[in-house]
């Protein structure tokens, strides 16, 4: 508990002493909070709603205006956006992510009428096990598709995917079986559970038989294909989980005919595609604001140059307090451990070699997140043709502390746009200027990465970056520690309590 009270103290007094003098602004934002009508509360009112990324609009379509006056059955996103407003949780943004309201409005209309054809309610659904389903299923076939299509949004970065999504599933009732996960967290938990039914004839169709006994409604945030092994599965194992009643909403930078473009053996993965847009409605979101640069980006630990390294070292130390800072140990996955060069008071301290150019990925830095809340990085270099491989997973870390809603510290060899602008798409590199008399091969970039799912990938983390530096995001993570600091101090009293009225004596 003393512990959990240093971490948040000494964050707050970094945070607290950060100065708006720091060689790289990442956005200049001249009176946003006043421009936006954001308001700046108490660290313990502050919510994920509170943040201008989270903004929505206030131009009321016929759809949104019908709330009022109780058209929705009083319930739903579209209900809730509006509520927000009303309390001033919420400013004006556009039009686009009314829309995409309407089209969560009416899936969760669609799913509240027809909760019991779907069997939602975790209550009352069936008790098989996965196993034991997928012996049923060899004894007596059949398929109960969902009378109901998911939905996949899709649009560019910073446009409040994850916010309307996460919108849409916080209003849907406790007793159903629901779940919201990144996508990267799902496949891992998948391949998981594959390693756990070796042996059996389709353990593919065991484990969506466990994933639909679990959760009906599947929210996916982040669908983005890379790794092969994941492309090569997706299409059976979703057609399990279809045909197991699923209904999938999921968040993606890709329109569905843009998912693992140009990937390995993409010919096999085609098929998902086709699967993906039976059972699901895709609906795109047209807005080209970034809601992420719409921050006050002064605030952060993002720190330019070689020489910031002994500022990385000095902010750090004053994270971790009283408490020495010594090589730890944390377990990731399937018994899988991963080596913390230094770790204290839940920071960790990393060469930037270390995570990124070692043979690690989402699993590694999930665990990682798990015991640690904040990363001092020591420097990220400009990326290009010859660490391609450390960009992406560059890119998987970045994704995983944002989920986490975790604080990244970092020295850099440049800003966010500079360490990704060798990186372009194929579209992009066609763009360039063509060679011609005067402008030879010798003046090409040797080092230009053409990769387009990293191309894709980078427009988000440079997004992701520019908000993690935002005195609003770091005012979310100080209060998130301050509320678990106060769960953890409940939850101790009703210890200590328990322990003192069954007779128990401390010495």
């Amino acid at each position: 508990m003393r512990r959990g009270v240093r971490s948040f103290r000494q964050f707050r007094y970094a945070f607290e002493r950060q100065e708006c003098n720091y060689s790289f602004s990442l956005v200049k934002c001249q009176k946003v909070l006043i421009d936006t009508g954001y308001r700046v509360t108490d660290n313990a009112d502050i919510d994920k709603f509170s943040c201008p990324k989270f903004i929505a609009s206030r131009t009321l379509t016929t759809d949104a205006a019908r709330v009022s006056n109780g058209d929705f059955n009083g319930g739903g996103p579209l209900v809730e956006y509006e509520r927000r407003i009303a309390a001033g949780d919420l400013v004006d943004g556009d039009s686009c992510q009314v829309g995409t309201l309407r089209e969560l409005q009416r899936l969760y209309d669609e799913l509240v009428e027809s909760a019991d054809a779907c069997k939602l309610d975790r209550y009352t659904a069936s008790d098989k096990s996965g196993r034991s389903r997928w012996l049923w299923s060899r004894l007596m076939p059949q398929s109960s598709y969902s009378p109901i299509k998911g939905l996949y949004l899709y649009g560019g970065v910073g446009t409040g995917k994850t916010m309307l999504m996460d919108l849409f599933f916080n209003q849907l009732p406790v007793n159903w079986r629901k779940k919201r996960i990144h996508f990267h967290d799902f496949m891992l938990n998948v391949h998981s559970r594959l390693q756990k039914h070796k042996g059996v004839a389709d353990p593919l169709e065991v484990v969506a038989g466990e994933i639909s006994d679990e959760a009906i409604l599947l929210c996916l945030d982040e669908f983005m294909v890379t790794d092969v092994a994941d492309a090569l599965i997706l299409n059976r194992l979703f057609r399990h989980l279809f045909n197991n009643g699923v209904i999938l909403v999921a968040t993606s930078n890709r329109a569905p005919d843009n998912l693992y473009e140009r990937g390995l053996q993409r010919d096999l993965f085609l098929p998902f595609i086709v699967t993906l847009k039976e059972r699901c409605v895709a609906h795109e979101i047209g807005s080209a604001v970034d809601y992420r640069k719409m921050t006050s980006a002064q605030y952060g630990f993002y720190f330019v140059g070689k020489e910031s390294s002994s500022l990385l070292k000095q902010k750090f130390q004053q994270l971790i307090g009283e408490e020495k800072a010594c090589p730890q140990e944390v377990e990731v996955v399937m018994g899988r451990t991963l080596q913390v060069p230094l770790g204290a008071n839940g920071c960790a301290y990393f060469p930037f070699e270390e995570l990124c150019d070692k043979p690690l990925g989402a699993a590694d830095y999930f665990g990682l997140f798990n015991n640690f809340h904040t990363l001092a990085l020591e420097g990220v270099p400009i990326f290009g043709l010859h660490n391609r491989t450390a960009a992406y997973r560059f890119v998987t870390l970045v994704d995983v502390i944002y989920e986490n809603r975790a604080i990244l510290l970092c020295t850099a060899e440049g800003s966010p746009i500079e360490l990704f602008d060798r990186i372009v798409t194929i579209a992009d590199a066609q763009q360039m200027a063509p060679r011609t008399s005067t402008r030879s091969r010798k003046n090409d970039d040797s080092d230009l990465c053409v990769d387009n799912e990293l191309g894709f990938a980078k427009d988000r983390t440079i997004s992701r970056l520019t908000e993690m530096n935002s005195k609003e995001y770091l005012e979310q993570h100080a209060a998130m520690l301050a509320e678990k600091q106060l769960s953890e101090e409940a939850s101790n009293a009703n210890t200590i309590q328990a322990s003192v009225g069954g007779g128990s004596m401390f010495i």
